[in-house]
């Protein structure tokens, strides 16, 4: 499936002589959004090719890995669980778009702890789930693995060889390692990460298959899901100059880093880049009431 190329046109862009173009995975599904899709495709065949009929996931109450997995599943044709981080969710769930939605599209929820859920990856807690459940294929939290990773290095194509630099937000490394796995040989990646800390790198690089790759992490704003006023309006105002919605957790940081660092000078006159839209525009509505408890401004939806 091929997403579209959009050409950013901004007067910073003009003045430092930058080429940017953004690769719209955001559009490739209605409902399966961008690096979604991608991380998704190879891990049901692969759940299908060994008979499974459920899928076990794990995810925050705005995780838009969660909503992917559930309408996915359902299209193809299986039961997914989806193990959420937060027991108090147990009972006001409902009143939480992404949730409600997952829920729409057969879902059933496991709300837990945040003490239990950092036990997501020990064997004896999955066999917990084993007894509760019944088998179900596990995909992990955010989707990242190597069927992810393999489903990812299909977003560049040949007609992305012109461009000197990719980006990509980073959230759990399998998209990146994706891009640099695919990447042309004398392209640059550069992931932007989301979340506080530089443990990813050491992800990364057992995932990837070369050097030419760089984490930036000075744009998290705080860790993974924090977001402040500057981030608010920078999202509105990339929106209205170029019709294109980021979302707050992942895309809206990295074109912000992306396009601090143009304003640095970090890039020669006559660069080409390509920033990857890897989606996640679906948990806007939820974090507006976030915001909205927190007496900010809204995103645009």
């Amino acid at each position: 499936m091929q997403s579209k190329s959009q050409i950013v046109q901004l007067p910073l862009l003009t003045e430092k002589q930058i080429s940017l173009v953004v690769k719209r995975e955001d559009l490739i599904h209605p409902f399966i959004s961008g690096n979604k899709y991608r991380k998704l495709k190879y891990n049901l065949l692969e759940a299908k090719k060994r008979g499974h009929s459920a899928i076990l996931t794990f995810g925050g109450a705005f995780s838009n890995h969660i909503a992917a997995t559930a309408f996915a599943a359902n299209e193809k044709g299986f039961n997914s669980i989806g193990v959420i981080r937060g027991d108090e969710l147990k009972d006001s769930w409902h009143h939480n778009t992404t949730l409600r939605k997952a829920h729409e599209d057969g879902m059933v929820f496991k709300f837990v702890s945040r003490q239990d859920y950092r036990l997501k990856e020990d064997a004896s807690f999955l066999s917990e789930l084993k007894n509760e459940f019944g088998e179900f294929y596990l995909v992990p939290e955010g989707g990242t693995n190597n069927f992810a990773v393999k489903g990812c290095e299909e977003i560049l194509t040949k007609e992305d060889e012109e461009f000197d630099f990719v980006c990509a937000s980073v959230g759990t490394g399998g998209t990146v390692s994706g891009l640099i796995n695919s990447s042309f040989s004398h392209q640059a990646v550069l992931g932007f990460s989301s979340l506080k800390g530089d443990f990813l790198e050491k992800d990364i690089r057992s995932m990837a298959k070369n050097k030419r790759w760089k984490l930036m992490s000075d744009y998290h704003f705080g860790g993974y899901a924090k977001i402040s006023q500057e981030l608010v309006c920078f999202i509105n105002d990339f929106k209205e100059k170029t019709n294109i919605p980021l979302d707050p957790v992942y895309t809206g940081k990295m074109m912000f880093g992306l396009l601090d660092m143009i304003m640095r000078d970090s890039f020669v006159k006559g660069t080409k880049i390509v920033a990857i839209h890897t989606g996640g525009t679906q948990g806007i509505a939820g974090m507006n009431s976030v915001l909205k408890k927190k007496n900010l401004s809204l995103l645009d939806i």
